[in-house]
């Protein structure tokens, strides 16, 4: 969705200031935000977490720390999954009709939560509709939902650089709509595309987009 979050290309946003020798958490509420993110069983893609964050209202999003978006999304899902309650979370007390919850993680357990991760990918079928070298155009569409499609690359001119192979869609699979699993690509604007004439000639982006986010030129 166009939102306060989707900053690439974005005018005066400030300069990046990198934190010297900045600790991994700055408190001990960001490493048990951080954990819980991987303890909380449940079975949704991790485009619903990036949906929540992303539905954050713009003022609250740019108050709210990086972990605080962490935490609000994480519980945005839950409620949603039917995992805990708006009034449980109030009260910090299960409700009376709740079942009875899974076991707690124990430091055993750890250890698997952080073993790779099977791959993603799918069987490449359905076939590439489009092949290295072919120019594209990225669509210009303003979905109301998730997307990972940047809006600074829509309606704008490129070419294939790769096929990555077949992925789910996160445009359906945040929403419960299912993976419609594509193609992905490697897709080259030239950064005058992109930005105009005051640019490098020779400087050029790549961007990662599925199939349904590119047409033919």
């Amino acid at each position: 969705m166009n939102g306060i979050h989707d900053m690439g290309g974005m005018q005066d946003m400030g300069p990046v200031q990198p934190e010297k020798n900045e600790p991994v958490f700055h408190a001990g509420w960001e490493a048990r935000t951080f954990a819980l993110n991987f303890a909380v069983p449940g079975e949704w893609p991790y485009s619903q977490i990036r949906l929540a964050i992303e539905s954050i209202p713009p003022i609250e999003y740019l108050r709210m720390s990086y972990y605080e978006r962490w935490l609000v999304s994480l519980i945005e899902v839950m409620v949603r999954n039917d995992l805990v309650t708006r009034a449980e979370l109030e009260s910090g007390m299960p409700a009376p009709s709740s079942g009875k919850p899974p076991p707690a993680l124990t430091a055993a357990e750890i250890d698997t939560w952080f073993r790779p991760a099977p791959p993603a990918n799918r069987p490449s079928v359905p076939a590439a509709r489009f092949q290295p070298k072919t120019s594209v155009r990225a669509r210009n569409i303003n979905p109301a939902g998730h997307t990972r499609l940047p809006r600074y690359v829509r309606g704008k001119r490129g070419t294939i650089d790769r096929d990555f192979g077949v992925f789910p869609f996160p445009d359906t699979s945040a929403h419960g709509q299912g993976d419609k699993p594509q193609h992905v690509y490697s897709v080259r604007f030239a950064a005058r595309e992109l930005w105009g004439d005051q640019v490098n000639p020779r400087d050029s982006l790549y961007v990662d987009l599925w199939e349904d986010y590119l047409e033919p030129v």
